[in-house]
């Protein structure tokens, strides 16, 4: 428009003598019949050549300007183009092409508004003119996509935000508001790349754009980038200062960032109680920043790991998880809290998905020790019957057999319902297996290492507990319960 403009005093400048009006009109018609022809071949740009020469011949005809208007929005030039409709309706009202073309325009920008207004006052020069008709619902429907999404927006359903958007990016390509606020959604979705490519694209039309600069910033926010996102937030302060999304979001990266490196700092140096507090507040920072906030679960499962508070500590990394499932570093974690709990099935349902994404040598032997465990856990645990821990000595064992067998004895369950005698039994040949396995060097050992006891010939299904009873309290005869009052017993030997 800037060439335009200046137009009329570069032909003064340049042209010995000055064309007549009839013979500027029949130049300018010459130039605008080329300027038709390289249309049609698609050859927009020598299109808008010949169209601005013929303008430079007669700047007041209506027709040039609609024309070059025309070219300009095949170029995607929409804002230079709406110069031209306003133009060659202020030179000529009544031009109803014009006015489409305004109208389409405003509304390619963004502006349904305007562009309803346009459509309008075409309609009225022609009522039954049919793109007039379909363009003013598509400017109407486009009003209808921006007032749904703000609604959307105020709800935090983005999904539906980013659906309006792309349904009103099909009548407003050149929306730089509609891709901002498409960006912005799909970068609290967690659909970053999406969201950087929007972004990028206006950035490299107008690298001074501090919408796009917040949503760059956004985007490496929300992916743990922090430094880098504080360089997006501020160049768009820059640009902006008033920027209210860039202002808060500069604010909330700092203070995320220095939060996590004193609690790191803190669980370094032991201080896990300061530690804890830090993160605990780090976390509610921001609760839109998914990623940082999964490590920070996970960094505060770990510290209660270290303070044996493993309950709480799988609930961290659960979160962390339900937060980025693909957190590699929170299943383990959470897995040798499940280890150490005891939940085997739980620990070996972690390991499996941590092989199946990184089969490593290292995960495939957590996998094989948490089965190991499982199956071993399946197994009567000899040493909770006995009451005794897995590295009890030879003579606790013996000492825990000797009470154990005593209080399970039938005999000592004699006058007893039949039901608890029958229960008693089952406690008593529990005790008797577990002393013979706990108490013999070498199936001792098969029995901790997880191997199956019936597959060495030491099936228990025809084990006498009474033998082993026997032989420890000195033989037949060596020992007799006797009632010293109702319901007591005491045992004498003999």
């Amino acid at each position: 428009m800037a060439a335009a403009a200046e137009c009329d005093v570069v032909m003064a400048a340049t042209e010995p003598e000055l064309l007549d009006d009839q013979e500027a009109k029949r130049e300018a018609e010459t130039f605008k019949e080329k300027g038709n022809a390289y249309y049609a071949k698609k050859d927009y740009n020598e299109a808008y050549n010949y169209y601005t020469k013929a303008i430079d011949m007669c700047p007041k005809n209506a027709s040039y300007y609609g024309n070059r208007a025309a070219t300009l929005m095949m170029l995607g030039r929409f804002r230079e183009a709406l110069g031209d409709a306003q133009q060659s309706v202020r030179l000529d009202d009544s031009f109803v092409r014009g006015h489409l073309r305004e109208g389409k325009c405003h509304l390619s920008l963004g502006n349904a508004m305007a562009a309803c207004r346009s459509f309008q006052r075409a309609l009225e020069l022609d009522h039954k003119n049919a793109q007039a008709q379909q363009e003013f619902k598509n400017a109407n429907a486009v009003m209808e996509y921006e007032k749904i999404a703000e609604t959307d927006f105020e709800k935090r359903d983005f999904r539906k935000v980013v659906f309006c958007m792309d349904r009103a990016l099909e009548f407003a390509p050149a929306c730089h508001r509609f891709k901002i606020l498409k960006a912005e959604c799909l970068a609290m979705l967690g659909r970053y790349p999406e969201a950087q490519s929007v972004a990028s694209d206006i950035l490299r039309m107008d690298s001074t754009n501090a919408d796009a600069l917040y949503v760059r910033g956004l985007c490496l926010y929300y992916e743990d980038c922090i430094e880098k996102a504080v360089q997006f937030f501020v160049q768009a302060l820059r640009m902006a200062p008033d920027h209210e999304k860039a202002c808060i979001a500069c604010r909330n990266a700092k203070a995320l960032k220095a939060k996590k490196e004193d609690g790191n700092k803190a669980f370094k140096e032991g201080n896990y109680k300061l530690a804890y507090e830090l993160y605990t507040e780090a976390l509610g920072i921001d609760p839109n920043n998914i990623k940082t906030n999964a490590k920070l679960y996970c960094n505060r499962g770990t510290v209660n790991s270290k303070l044996r508070k493993l309950d709480d500590a799988i609930e961290d990394c659960t979160n962390a998880v339900k937060l980025d499932d693909t957190y590699i570093k929170a299943y383990l974690r959470r897995a040798q809290c499940y280890m150490d709990t005891e939940q085997y099935e739980e620990a070996v349902r972690d390991y499996e998905k941590v092989y199946q994404t990184e089969k490593t040598k290292e995960h495939k032997q957590l996998l094989k020790n948490a089965q190991l465990e499982l199956k071993k856990s399946k197994r009567k645990d000899y040493y909770k019957i006995l009451g005794v821990d897995k590295n009890a000595s030879e003579d606790e064992i013996k000492k825990a057999y000797r009470k154990r067998a005593l209080m399970h004895h039938p005999d000592r369950h004699s006058g007893a319902s039949a039901e608890v005698q029958k229960e008693e039994e089952k406690k008593f040949k529990e005790v008797g297996e577990a002393f013979t396995i706990l108490s013999d060097p070498k199936k001792k050992t098969r029995y901790d290492s997880g191997q199956d006891l019936d597959e060495e010939g030491m099936n228990m299904g025809d084990f006498d507990p009474n033998n082993i009873f026997k032989a420890f309290f000195g033989g037949p005869g060596g020992f007799s319960f006797e009632a010293s009052g109702p319901g007591n017993f005491f045992f004498q030997f003999g």
